[in-house]
């Protein structure tokens, strides 16, 4: 499995060259865009169609030449394969062969978003192409709504505006990234509301494109209406300190600071030795 660029040729690996110039066949999603890039290396190899709509039948093809001892190279048309590529079909037949497989690590279009987006948290989701059914779309983005974390997706320039018009629609108004020609000359990073980047993209944009939307804001437990079990729940439930829990209260419920002091301790003392 080896990982090609998604734009700038210097970003192939040598261990990926090497790959390509040494295997029996380069099995790649479109022929035509691949043999360009070999063109460019000076790799001969030969090249065989691998697409999605006959890749159960080009699998079986391919299964076969690794049962015989060929060693094949697939690629996508750009980046890892088998991330919103073919590939997976492939790959989950050789390994029930028992068909040793290997990554050829390399360019990701998720990775580089990532790596550019100053995103703090170590977890997102990647909710990989958009649906092109309006329905669809909707209900993904209505599933993951509530998720915490941020949601990455790739999208066609086509249907980049309904998107961001569903996602507004679903998520409401929230901070997004839009990542677009990674690693290329024209490369750019539109940020702001979804609204903004709805507005600015409506004339229509092109190239490649990664969309990062915020996740959804953190929900605050329910806390109890009871001073008492108030006082109980900033304790064990949020560990907080005597100190910190009479000035939350006494600010929050605008109470005397006195007042809460006195149930507080009362409380605190319930666990005293």
């Amino acid at each position: 499995m080896v990982a090609t660029p998604i734009g700038n040729l210097g970003d192939i690996s040598h261990r990926a060259i090497q790959t390509l110039t040494s295997v029996d066949l380069i099995a790649c999603e479109d022929t035509r865009h691949t043999k360009k890039l070999c063109r460019h290396l000076n790799i001969t190899t030969p090249l065989v169609s691998y697409f999605r709509e006959r890749e159960q039948e080009k699998a079986t093809t391919l299964l076969k030449l690794l049962s015989a001892g060929k060693q094949i190279a697939l690629v996508s048309d750009a980046g890892t394969p088998a991330i919103c590529d073919p590939g997976a079909v492939l790959v989950n037949r050789a390994r029930a062969a028992g068909i040793e497989i290997v990554a050829i690590a390399g360019p990701s279009a998720l990775a580089a978003a990532l790596s550019i987006s100053g995103l703090m948290q170590a977890n997102f989701f990647f909710g990989g192409f958009l649906p092109a059914n309006a329905n669809a779309r909707k209900q993904l983005l209505k599933n993951v709504a509530s998720l915490p974390c941020a949601l990455v997706f790739y999208e066609t320039p086509h249907r980049l505006t309904a998107s961001l018009a569903d996602m507004i629609a679903m998520l409401g108004d929230r901070q997004a990234q839009l990542f677009r020609e990674l690693t290329k000359i024209h490369e750019e990073c539109l940020e702001g509301p979804l609204s903004v980047l709805h507005e600015h993209t409506r004339a229509g944009v092109k190239g490649e494109l990664v969309l990062l939307v915020h996740g959804a804001a953190p929900q605050l437990p329910e806390q109890p209406e009871n001073l008492d079990d108030l006082l109980r729940w900033y304790r064990d439930e949020q560990q907080a300190s005597l100190k910190q829990t009479v000035a939350r209260i006494a600010a929050d419920l605008d109470l005397p600071r006195s007042q809460v002091y006195k149930k507080a301790l009362a409380i605190w003392q319930e666990i005293a030795p």
